[in-house]
């Protein structure tokens, strides 16, 4: 038995450079952090008594007796790259609703690769599982999503990742000092707006507006580096880093008609007029998670004002996919 723990993650600055449209003809960078809310993935090999050869728990339960026959995306292309041959199971638990913009599904698709690899005895490095999965995601699932996810989960931290024309990236974690990292911590809401969506679904009208937000992509793309300046200069307020949300918020909404709707636009200007400087709908948008910049003092007054939607604390993590039971099977003589 192996069971896996990757986190989710939340971006910051330079969503949608991280798409290889985009990146590879103009370069990309994000500004996320993993959090503490989590991926579990179990993974043993089935014992040959049964009259099925694979079962895969999740949302549904499949079983089947062939990986053809699997009906998991992610699954069944993991299963297809890693040549599975032997009847597996796989169990997937998770802290957070899938399709809300907190890289579930790479969560989901990294734990599921380190499980594996683990199973078989081998070790797959952080570098290694984020390639492996952004190209099954992307090449064999076709699904139109970003790099950024991915590399996130894989690593964990707190980073400014940028993705080079050649489809290669780098991890740059931002070192701040402990009472600036905490200080941005305490200053970050979470809220869920109740309803979720097909990312891969808004991204693909992302991509198809590429070409007309380019002025857009390249001010969110800058943002990056003017949101780290802020944090990293400590006569610079953090209160700029809540303002500067804001601005992303208003070109992020610019990339797609989907993005947002009349329901979060509502839940957005509740959220200012109670005392948030600023924030995002995470991920793709039109839906998921709502994330806050507010002042410690003023947060009572924003969970009073956001009454109807789930609030959820966290804090940042470090530590990225890991593997917390390793229970290999052991051949007997």
């Amino acid at each position: 038995m192996i069971i896996t723990r990757t986190p989710f993650r939340i971006s910051f600055f330079g969503g949608g450079t991280d798409y290889p449209a985009w990146f590879q003809e103009h370069g990309g960078v994000v500004l996320a952090t993993a959090i503490d809310k989590y991926c579990y993935i179990s993974c043993r090999h089935l014992p040959p008594f049964f009259s099925y050869k694979h079962r895969i728990v999740y949302s549904q339960t499949e079983i089947v007796r062939e990986i053809a026959e699997i009906k998991h995306p992610a699954v069944k292309a993991v299963f297809e790259w890693a040549g599975v041959e032997k009847g597996m199971e796989i169990h997937h638990d998770g802290d957070l609703p899938a399709r809300s913009g907190l890289g579930s599904s790479s969560a989901f698709t990294v734990g599921l690769l380190h499980a594996l690899s683990a199973l078989r005895g081998r070790y797959m490095s952080k570098e290694k599982l984020a390639a492996t999965a952004i190209f099954i995601e992307q090449k064999m699932i076709r699904e139109h999503v970003g790099s950024q996810d991915q590399i996130s989960v894989a690593f964990g931290g707190f980073n400014r990742i940028e993705f080079h024309p050649n489809d290669t990236f780098d991890v740059s974690p931002v070192i701040l000092s402990g009472e600036r990292f905490e200080e941005l911590e305490n200053h970050m809401m979470l809220f869920f707006t109740g309803f979720s969506r097909i990312a891969s679904d808004i991204a693909k009208t992302k991509i198809d507006n590429f070409k007309k937000c380019e002025i857009e992509l390249k001010a969110m793309k800058a943002m990056v580096d003017q949101a780290i300046h802020i944090l990293q200069d400590p006569d610079v307020s953090i209160d700029e880093f809540g303002k500067l949300l804001d601005e992303n918020w208003k070109f992020k909404r610019g990339l797609s008609d989907r993005v947002t709707n009349p329901e979060i636009d509502k839940i957005y200007k509740d959220a200012k007029d109670a005392g948030a400087l600023g924030g995002k709908i995470l991920g793709a948008g039109g839906g998921g998670f709502l994330l806050l910049f507010v002042k410690p003092e003023l947060q009572l007054q924003v969970r009073k004002c956001l009454h109807n939607l789930i609030y959820v604390p966290f804090e940042f993590d470090n530590s990225g996919s890991q593997v917390i039971i390793y229970q290999p099977t052991r051949k007997r003589a």
